[in-house]
């Protein structure tokens, strides 16, 4: 095909390529400057709380490099000497400590209510007065998570019954007031100022435009894609839809994207200039359902053919594949999808469903069961156990048992 064409096969494969898919994994134990490396390469790595198997922002690693110390994640990500930092980008996630100055809009956009942040702007303008209250506290004793505020009006828990103290530490978060200092073994956010947390350097660093800070962080999604359209470019970190024309096209004006047509895709698509166009992947991987590689499911739907969705929130008898499903990265295809669960008291990773797609092989359920078996390591259980619901089950009961 000429160069500003692809095959679906083709995008599929430039997309792994640019995910950290087409290389093998890393001999032997993992040096924590790897896992650094692959965070800045992805750009963004999502966090939830979700601990089912294992909180979400510790499996794209583990997908790409293997059995990594789970341990190293949280001192790049939380210690006090760290290279990441955390805030709103795709959803709430990890980023490298240098894109800090590349979401300052974005904290601005909060503080002056511009767009979805109206609520935190009218909650940091009427209550005022508790919120600098709450700023003194934590300047005068240091980092401090909502629960340790016994100020303001008590909640109900859960999202929406938030205590005042913690609506006042979660907006001054989105505007940039106050940051992630740590996270205690319960995944409780302590908050810190700036200023005590984040290194000198990254908070003198000055303030790109808007305009600037946009065309960067669709550089750095396009690097991390490898051929996206415009909608996954805005996708990879929630961008907004006014602008995003003018900045993709002027970062193909530079030179930095190659419009491409993509067989099949309605869209036109934009090929990272310097990307990667491997004639075959061979990586196995299971995929954390926020992973980027297919967290937009529209994306994922055009790349892998496979309708995708997280089923988290659906009533039990009414899920086609389970609670929390992983897919099964085989080859440039998903091949497979697990329903997993982390029975930590009897250190069993549990299939409670195992679901084929069409053109999985015969030998898709003895390279799934290396991977579950890679995984329970991993997460210190001590063997694998296949409940017997989906169509896959029984091959893979057969394989975990050879």
């Amino acid at each position: 095909m000429p160069k500003d064409r692809l095959t679906v096969g083709e995008a599929r494969r430039i997309a792994l390529a640019a995910q950290g898919f087409a290389a093998p994994r890393p001999a032997g134990p993992i040096a924590r400057r790897k896992l650094v490396k692959l965070v800045e390469r992805l750009g963004v790595v999502q966090i939830d709380s979700v601990n089912v198997v294992s909180r979400t922002h510790y499996l794209p690693a583990f997908s790409r490099l293997g059995a990594y110390p789970r341990e190293m994640l949280e001192a790049v990500a939380w210690a006090k000497k760290r290279p990441l930092f955390e805030y709103w980008a795709h959803e709430a996630s990890l980023l490298p400590l240098a894109s800090q100055p590349l979401f300052r809009w974005r904290m601005e956009d909060a503080h002056e209510g511009r767009g979805t942040w109206k609520g935190v702007a009218r909650f940091l303008r009427e209550r005022r007065d508790f919120v600098d209250k709450v700023l003194d506290e934590i300047a005068t004793r240091g980092p401090l998570a909502a629960s340790d505020l016994e100020m303001g009006v008590k909640g109900e828990g859960g999202w929406w019954g938030w205590s005042e103290a913690k609506r006042a530490v979660e907006c001054l978060f989105w505007t940039g007031e106050l940051t992630t200092a740590t996270r205690r073994g319960t995944f409780e956010r302590v908050y810190g100022l700036p200023e005590k947390v984040l290194p000198k350097a990254i908070l003198e660093t000055p303030t790109p435009d808007r305009d600037d800070a946009h065309r960067q962080l669709y550089r750095i999604s396009a690097r991390a894609m490898g051929v996206a359209t415009s909608k996954d470019l805005r996708d990879y970190f929630r961008m907004p839809v006014e602008g995003a024309k003018d900045r993709i096209a002027e970062l193909v004006e530079e030179g930095s994207l190659l419009p491409v047509t993509v067989k099949g895709w309605r869209e036109p698509a934009y090929l990272d200039a310097a990307a990667k166009r491997p004639r075959k992947v061979e990586a196995h991987a299971l995929l954390s359902p926020f992973d980027n590689l297919i967290w937009f499911r529209e994306r994922t739907e055009k790349l892998f053919g496979v309708r995708y969705r997280i089923e988290i929130y659906t009533p039990a008898h009414k899920r086609t594949h389970g609670y929390y499903v992983l897919p099964f990265l085989e080859g440039d295809a998903l091949t497979a999808r697990v329903d997993l669960k982390s029975d930590r008291k009897a250190g069993v990773l549990v299939v409670q469903a195992a679901h084929a797609e069409p053109w999985a092989s015969a030998a898709t359920p003895e390279r799934l069961a290396r991977e579950l078996r890679l995984m329970a390591g991993w997460l210190g259980l001590e063997r694998v156990r296949v409940e017997g619901k989906g169509d896959l089950a029984p091959a893979l009961a057969t394989a975990l048992a050879g």
